[in-house]
């Protein structure tokens, strides 16, 4: 059998519309942190973007007078990122698993993210073992990184 995470096999994908994204991961508004994949090299890496807005349910209390995306759900962005990675790396059999964080690392915020920001979520796999993933991450907006984490998920059976 093919290890999806061998470098000898990875392909690049261009994009993942949002469309698709909704047929490979559970999450749903408001909890949905990523509208697109940019770029894509299964079992390595991925790009996703996320449009923020002020219509966002969290800027009504994270701060009414100067609103700042939470930076927990920064790290959330990069690991929905991550997860249609995985699902793209494993294929049709894994669509609609749940993800669960197993650690969070690292973790460190640059700039606060506010409405009307682009985020380019950057991740890249640090290692793999059967169904437990690690990342490293990045959100970058305007090019400046706004955060950085190290984290590790395992996709799980509903």
């Amino acid at each position: 059998m093919n290890d999806p995470t061998d470098k000898t096999n990875s392909a690049a994908i261009t994009s993942v519309d949002i469309k698709r994204i909704l047929q490979m991961i559970p999450h749903r508004y408001p909890m949905l942190m990523v509208d697109k994949v940019v770029d894509m090299t299964l079992g390595q890496s991925a790009v996703g973007i996320k449009n923020v807005t002020i219509n966002e349910p969290f800027f009504q209390g994270h701060f009414p007078s100067e609103p700042v995306m939470p930076g927990v759900l920064v790290v959330e962005a990069m690991a929905q990122t991550a997860c249609v990675l995985v699902v793209s790396t494993f294929g049709a059999e894994s669509e609609g698993k749940l993800v669960y964080f197993m650690s969070i690392d690292g973790v460190r915020f640059r700039r606060p993210v506010v409405p009307g920001d682009r985020v380019e979520l950057h991740v890249q796999k640090v290692q793999s073992r059967a169904n437990v993933w690690k990342f490293a991450g990045k959100a970058i907006v305007e090019g400046k990184v706004a955060a950085e984490a190290t984290f590790a998920a395992m996709i799980r059976d509903r």
